[in-house]
């Protein structure tokens, strides 16, 4: 924010109020991750989502739906608690959770040795493939992205893995895989990579299992929800909690209805 330059004209009234704006922002910038003490006062769980990841969390018409969305309500549920979903896009998530914008970040994160730099992961709730997909024809292993161009969303952990292929043509980012899915149909990239369960499913919804080809895996992911570096508290609340729900049937329940099998990390 840049503030009012001084002149004549520039009143005390408008100087004060740049001033309270400046300092509300930075006091939002930089508020404290709650401690569970504080989110069990307040009666909330602040969740934070992409809603643009299906069947994992996407919206259902007008309303936040899918795997991660259930399982979300379920530890909230489980912890008396009234869980308040955040949505903003996934590049951005890990930022505003140790701004404090939320408690809790559920959203299809592989955990990776960059990302425990950044927050505390929680123990992992799936684990799932990442593969190359592309049109009937086209390239759907390693080699065969040679001089070939890759969509994939931003800000996501297979990114370096497509990098590091030999001779690949290029990477090319997407805010999300409905993104992807659109660039490739158009050919605008060659090829698409993303977590394997994502791509069946909206190829599914699409209609599209004929024309696009589910190919080579290029990595295993573990998939966690994560909260605020230190935050140890929370954390082995909400690891608890989990771990109920694996334990009585909860968690099998919502990965058949949305899999038709148990997608836990093996």
């Amino acid at each position: 924010m840049t503030p009012p330059t001084p002149s004549r004209k520039a009143s005390l009234p408008r100087m004060a109020a740049w001033l309270t704006a400046a300092l509300t922002l930075t006091a939002i910038a930089s508020a404290a991750p709650r401690t569970l003490a504080q989110i069990q006062t307040a009666g909330t769980l602040r969740l934070a989502t992409e809603a643009a990841f299906p069947p994992f969390n996407f919206y259902q018409q007008k309303a936040l739906a899918g795997f991660e969305v259930d399982l979300g309500n379920a530890i909230g549920k489980a912890l008396n608690l009234k869980v308040e979903w955040v949505v903003q896009p996934f590049d951005g998530l890990l930022i505003g959770l140790n701004q404090g914008r939320y408690d809790a970040v559920m959203a299809s994160h592989a955990i990776t040795p960059e990302r425990q730099k950044a927050v505390d992961f929680l123990n992992p709730h799936y684990c799932s493939t990442v593969n190359i997909v592309a049109k009937k024809g086209g390239p759907l292993t390693r080699a065969a992205l040679a001089g070939k161009t890759v969509g994939t969303q931003i800000g996501t952990a297979q990114i370096p893995i497509l990098q590091a292929i030999p001779k690949i043509g290029g990477v090319k980012t997407f805010p999300n895989d409905p993104a992807v899915l659109t660039a490739l149909q158009s050919g605008r990239v060659d090829a698409w990579s993303s977590n394997g369960p994502v791509v069946a499913y909206m190829l599914k919804q699409t209609g599209q299992q004929k024309n696009i080809l589910i190919g080579e895996i290029i990595s295993n992911e573990r998939n966690a929800g994560a909260v605020a570096r230190n935050n140890t508290a929370l954390r082995a609340a909400l690891n608890t909690t989990l771990a109920r729900l694996m334990s009585d049937g909860t968690y099998l329940k919502i990965s058949q209805q949305w899999f038709g099998q148990d997608i836990r990390c093996k």
